[in-house]
């Protein structure tokens, strides 16, 4: 192994110790009561080093843990050759719903919601990351219905059409996530809840799918009788 190759395993590994040790002092004490002078002293690193790798408090209690931010538009862009982006959105957003409500009866989980609930700082810094993710979820969506290899059967208006699916489908994604957030639910209930949970994104996001689907008349025109 090279000395780059050395060193780049190092930081990494230091990385995730730093993040593994700030995560559990998070849920033991509190996220407002726990310092990045705590971080680096449980971690043994001096407080330099925390900032090496994460530039906030904030930034290591979210690390590793937001796939949420980029799925929905990688959904997009990584979707299969046929498959249309709201089709693939759709499927992308309902399947992550009933993962994250599952996850509602691990105890680490619930660790993770408990402190979340208890600090408005990390609240705050949650909805950033959701309009974070739909901007980019925005972006993907217009590239998919105008850029090279753009569908066939797209919106009347993509980009308008783009800016309102990523904030309409993560806004209903994210009230059906926080909803069984207070209270959460007993752990042996959770399944049944991912379940109701799942179903009713399905029944939401196919619906506002089928509002947006051009359809093709019988003579191979399309008509533009929708403003998105």
């Amino acid at each position: 192994m090279s000395d780059q190759s050395r060193r780049a395993v190092k930081k990494a590994q230091t990385r995730a110790h730093v993040r593994d040790t700030a995560q559990r002092l998070f849920s033991e004490r509190g996220f407002d009561a726990v310092t990045i002078a705590d971080v680096a002293a449980a971690a043994g690193v001096a407080v330099q080093t925390v900032f090496n790798h994460f530039a906030t408090k904030e930034e290591l209690y979210w690390a590793d843990r937001t796939p949420w931010v980029d799925g929905p538009a990688a959904a997009v862009r990584e979707r299969p050759a046929g498959v249309p982006a709201l089709t693939a959105l759709r499927e992308h957003l309902v399947a992550s719903v009933g993962h994250f409500v599952e996850r509602l009866a691990d105890p680490t989980g619930r660790c993770t919601i408990a402190a979340l609930e208890r600090s408005p700082a990390l609240q705050a810094a949650e909805r950033e990351l959701h309009h974070t993710a739909e901007a980019r979820l925005r972006c993907a969506l217009v590239e998919a219905w105008t850029g090279p290899g753009a569908e066939e059967r797209v919106p009347a208006d993509p980009r308008t059409a783009a800016a309102v699916v990523a904030a309409t489908w993560l806004a209903v994604t994210r009230i059906l996530v926080t909803q069984p957030r207070d209270p959460l639910p007993a752990p042996e209930d959770a399944a049944g809840v991912a379940a109701a949970t799942r179903a009713l994104a399905e029944r939401l996001l196919s619906r506002y799918e089928a509002e947006l689907v051009v359809p093709v008349l019988a003579d191979g025109t399309v008509p533009a009788l929708r403003a998105v």
